[in-house]
């Protein structure tokens, strides 16, 4: 067998071309700034009476099985997984007590979608981050890369998938809020843009500096996220990890940026390989 020069090419091209990661095309500040217009939800932990009603119809909506109690009795999740995208917990202090709402937090700059070699995860202009499985291979990356630990794998499944929240983003293409927000008797979910989520935030936290901690969590770690946050209970003993405001990509992009290279070096030297090892072979074959 021979290989010329233009097949070796060819060869090692379509090797690197399958491994190309998006590149990054505007800075953080730009997407933050962009990200005020676009849709976004905000939980206040101190209007939940935690009935998980939001848990519920975000279920029925994307048609996922219950995950019951040790006796199959009823519904009865204690963690995120594949077949649960939110979640209502509760956290019982020595002086406090605090239900918090669990989900993707669907970051402004998502360092999931930011590591994954397919672009099978997507930030939308809208707001919502969403997965196209269609692409997916399974690395993976995306689970080790969120710092909240969001997205679920189906270990169960024959074809798994990446399972997550994806703030109902066809909802949202109709004008609609999501479902966990519209199922919210008390109104401790409440959606609209980042920026006028925002706005209310703070006021609620100057008009009643005794109910809230002075903190609006999402506002700007790890570069803003759409999910945001308030509550009269310190984060972190809401199992809220502490994190930079700088976005997770600008971090990851420097290393990741290298891995085509990587790929195309390696299928560079596999092919050089080939062709010395089987450059005899039509010669022995006449």
């Amino acid at each position: 067998m021979e290989i010329n020069r233009r097949d070796f090419l060819k060869m090692a091209g379509a090797g690197m071309g399958s491994m190309i990661l998006p590149t990054p095309d505007k800075s953080s500040a730009s997407k933050l700034a962009e990200a005020e217009n676009a849709f976004s939800m905000l939980y206040d932990a101190t209007l939940c009476v935690g009935c998980r009603a939001c848990q519920t119809a975000c279920k029925d909506r994307a048609g996922l099985p219950p995950v019951t109690d040790e006796a199959r009795l009823y519904e009865m999740p204690t963690e995120l997984s594949a077949d649960t995208w939110t979640l209502i917990k509760l956290y019982n202090g020595e002086d406090d007590y605090s239900f918090v709402k669990k989900q993707c937090m669907h970051c402004v700059d998502p360092a999931c979608a930011s590591v994954c070699p397919v672009q099978a995860l997507e930030k939308t202009p809208e707001g919502p981050v969403v997965y196209h499985g269609y692409k997916c291979i399974g690395c993976r990356y995306c689970m080790t890369a969120c710092p909240f630990d969001i997205p679920k794998y189906e270990w169960d499944e024959v074809k798994p998938y990446i399972q997550k929240c994806d703030f109902c983003a066809d909802l949202q293409q109709e004008g609609l809020p999501p479902k966990c927000g519209a199922a919210c008797p008390t109104g401790a979910l409440i959606s609209g843009r980042r920026g006028d989520m925002l706005e209310i935030a703070h006021k609620r936290i100057t008009e009643n500096p005794d109910t809230y901690i002075d903190h609006v969590y999402g506002e700007h770690e790890v570069g803003g996220t759409s999910m945001l946050y308030l509550s009269k209970v310190s984060f972190d003993k809401l199992d809220y990890p502490k994190l930079d405001s700088k976005p997770i990509p600008e971090i990851t992009w420097p290393y990741m940026k290298a891995v085509p290279y990587v790929f195309f070096g390696m299928g560079g030297l596999m092919t050089a390989i080939y062709y010395f090892t089987h450059r005899n072979d039509k010669a022995k074959e006449e």
